[in-house]
């Protein structure tokens, strides 16, 4: 049976342990988007923390799609500098980095789009302060062209492969989600149809990157929102995105508006409580040959260790775990089993929103 310690394959990248880093904003990037010192300096104490493949925060693929200050771009020729630095440290301390690609669609920071009223589906309300304006097919081929723009930049920058981030409610997850999603054309209605602009994607950057670079999803099982995507559309979107050559998924839910059961649930206190996902993993896993990653409020290595060892999931991502313990996974591979030190209570977001970057509040008190 499987182990947490033992090695697995994405189509050509093999990464030591089955621990990812699951993409968590930072809010360390410059204003335009560009990669700092601290970024290159947290990445590289990830990695140095054992961690066997690392997903960056959400990178913007288009202006219009940032979600956040600070947020890392990648939508520009002119970030590729940086950008490869993030990855030759990374790769130096002997680490495997993967890019999401991201665009926010509706929740997009009205900073960034100048005004403009954000793209998303359909021109839905009550998920965002400033109303979306429904996206004309020429907009869909352009953002489709914009993942598939980024993950040749990503490439050219070192990545050693890209995630498509279709979950929490941004642009990708709104067009497979019914509740963000009214269109009456091609890209609404049917799951088929909703699902148009992620296989569109996805079949773009395959054109572009070549068949051994791995491309990996993070979609949501469930939106936990009235009439959102539920399991039974998940599991038929990600059959489809195997089929059409996708090398990997993460199994997130939630969205900015799901409230108790967003992605980043509090009141994590027990094991019990921990890999709030689990039953959609087991579920893809019973349909599904490719490797999937199981993420949602893992705190224990017993949790993750039962995860993998029964195959509900081939590995799990954890992230403000790691932001309090950089070197958790170095922690656990030395014998020291006990769980996280991070309490679940969010706190990490407020400093990243204030613009001094992300960290652990509660660990800064010396708690």
């Amino acid at each position: 049976m499987p182990q947490p310690f033992d090695p697995i394959t994405i189509n050509q990248m093999t990464i030591p342990n089955r621990f990812v880093r699951s993409a968590t904003w930072e809010g360390m990037a410059t204003d335009d988007g560009a990669v700092t010192g601290r970024l290159i300096d947290l990445y590289k104490q990830l990695t140095e923390g054992g961690l066997g493949l690392i997903i960056s925060s959400h990178a913007y693929v288009a202006m219009a799609g940032k979600a956040t200050p600070g947020q890392i771009g990648i939508d520009s020729d002119n970030l590729l500098d940086g950008l490869g630095r993030l990855t030759g440290a990374v790769h130096a301390a002997g680490g495997r980095i993967a890019a999401q690609l991201a665009h926010a669609g509706l929740f997009a920071l009205p900073d960034a789009t100048g005004g403009e009223a954000p793209l998303a589906p359909s021109a839905v309300t009550g998920f965002s302060k400033t109303p979306p304006r429904a996206m004309a097919s020429d907009e869909i081929d352009a953002v489709v062209a914009s993942f598939a723009d980024a993950a040749v930049r990503a490439k050219s920058a070192g990545f050693d492969g890209v995630q498509i981030h279709a979950a929490h409610g941004y642009l990708l997850s709104q067009f497979l989600s019914p509740a963000f999603n009214k269109r009456s054309d091609d890209y609404g209605g049917t799951t088929n149809n909703r699902a148009r602009i992620v296989i569109e994607v996805l079949a773009a950057i395959r054109a572009r990157v070549g068949p051994d670079y791995p491309i990996l999803i993070k979609m949501n099982c469930r939106d936990y929102i009235e009439n959102g995507l539920e399991l039974d559309n998940f599991l038929q979107v990600a059959e489809m995105l195997q089929e059409n050559g996708l090398d990997a998924i993460e199994v997130s839910g939630g969205t900015l508006a799901s409230r108790k059961e967003s992605p980043s649930r509090t009141g994590i206190r027990t094991a019990d409580d921990e890999a709030y996902f689990e039953e959609a993993a087991r579920a893809l896993k019973e349909n599904l040959r490719i490797p999937i990653f199981l993420v949602g409020g893992i705190r224990s290595y017993a949790v993750a260790e039962r995860i993998i060892s029964e195959s509900a999931a081939d590995g799990v991502s954890m992230s403000r775990s790691l932001i309090r313990e950089p070197d958790l996974v170095n922690r656990w591979k030395s014998g020291d089993h006990s769980p996280a030190k991070c309490l679940s209570d969010n706190q990490c977001f407020g400093p990243a929103m204030a613009g001094d970057g992300i960290y652990c509040v509660v660990d800064k008190k010396g708690v």
